[in-house]
């Protein structure tokens, strides 16, 4: 079993940062199976970055050049560097593990940009 926690999120004018942290707590932690999703209201929950097979970022196009995802095994800890931000990024975060079948996702964090 793997619990997830996400922190990090709040309220930041359109252009400002912010930095989402999730970790992880139980069994295992890869951190090629993570990844970072959100939903905005009214829309399907997407995927926002993750990582490649050789441990690079990998972005939806919407956040290129913008969002940078990091992570840390030793902390079992995966984050997402938001930069730029716009009032469109609004949304909850969450982070997600999928891993050999598993599926776990955190309970997401609530990012609001205003303009």
């Amino acid at each position: 079993q793997v619990q997830l926690v996400e922190s990090g999120g709040g309220l930041v004018q359109a252009g400002g940062s912010l930095r989402l942290s999730c970790l992880a707590s139980g069994s295992f932690f890869s951190l090629n199976a993570m990844g970072w999703y959100r939903q905005a209201p009214g829309k399907q929950r997407e995927l926002v970055a993750g990582f490649t097979s050789s441990g690079r970022g990998n972005y939806a196009d919407s956040v290129k050049e913008r969002f940078t995802i990091s992570g840390d095994n030793a902390k079992n800890a995966v984050y997402l560097q938001m930069n730029s931000l716009k009032p469109d990024d609004t949304a909850v975060y969450y982070c997600r593990m999928l891993y050999q079948g598993y599926d776990y996702w955190g309970q997401g964090t609530r990012v609001t940009v205003s303009s």
